[in-house]
């Protein structure tokens, strides 16, 4: 008999430590994104906003970052773009190397992805800047299953830049051939944190970033400005930011855990 309770109480802790673990609360996206033969990354994150992921692979030894990042645009039909970037001097857009993704014009089947070096709150030009990591492998699609874009790139790092400050960004227009400026949602504001490129504690998420002032000169900026950016099948899920379980989860876990003192 005390046999069979010991292990009816193992049976029963089992499933409450499950249903109270954010596994259980809410389970991975980027794990379960595919992507074209031939691209597989080592790890992968749920970014903490607008609904983007990040997948990569970096090679410590040569100091090289292969990523795919992957975002919906607001605009449907292939009218928006995405972005994500490195800034080694800030966690905001001033300083940021970005990689933007978006169709090449009015009409054009194929996306294109630029570069560009975030020198302040001003539109992008119509064609790509230097950047201070060079990029190559630049490419990018989109998903016909989800409508998400698709980004690809590989960027040289210095050696030893192991942690980075990532911005990631979506926007709806492109006029022209150059990305137009982005929503100032709060879920926009809050597109940046830090990154471990091993994979440990891959991406933690910020401080919620404050919406600019109504009237002040951060709005000001904000009218004139585009946020520049601020694992696959194979990969390891290095979560971005660590979810709480759902109420109905906790108060099943706690009701299991009061059982289990009375058997």
């Amino acid at each position: 008999m005390a046999s069979s309770a010991t292990h009816l109480r193992a049976v029963l802790l089992a499933v409450a430590l499950l249903v109270a673990s954010p596994a259980a609360a809410a389970a991975s996206v980027c794990e379960g994104e595919k992507f074209p033969a031939g691209r597989s990354y080592a790890t992968c994150a749920d970014l903490p906003a607008l609904g983007a992921t990040l997948h990569w692979t970096y090679d410590g030894k040569a100091s090289t970052l292969s990523l795919a990042f992957v975002a919906k645009p607001p605009a449907s039909g292939g009218g928006g773009w995405v972005s994500w970037a490195i800034n080694p001097t800030g966690d905001g857009m001033k300083g940021a190397q970005a990689l933007v993704a978006f169709k090449g014009g009015a009409g054009a089947a194929a996306y294109v992805v630029n570069t560009y070096n975030v020198t302040g709150y001003k539109p992008f030009p119509a064609a790509s800047t230097p950047i201070a990591f060079n990029a190559t492998d630049l490419a990018a699609d989109e998903s016909a299953a989800t409508g998400k874009l698709r980004l690809y790139g590989k960027l040289q790092l210095p050696r030893g830049m192991e942690t980075v400050n990532h911005i990631w960004q979506v926007g709806s227009t492109v006029t022209g051939g150059v990305p137009m400026k982005h929503a100032f949602a709060q879920e926009n504001l809050d597109a940046k944190g830090r990154l471990s490129l091993a994979g440990h504690g891959a991406a933690v998420a910020q401080e919620p970033a404050p919406a600019p002032a109504a009237g002040g000169p951060s709005s000001t900026e904000a009218e004139n400005a585009v946020t520049a950016a601020s694992p696959s099948p194979s990969g390891k899920n290095a979560a971005a930011n660590t979810h709480a379980p759902a109420p109905a989860a906790l108060a099943a876990a706690l009701a299991l855990a009061g059982f289990l003192a009375f058997v």
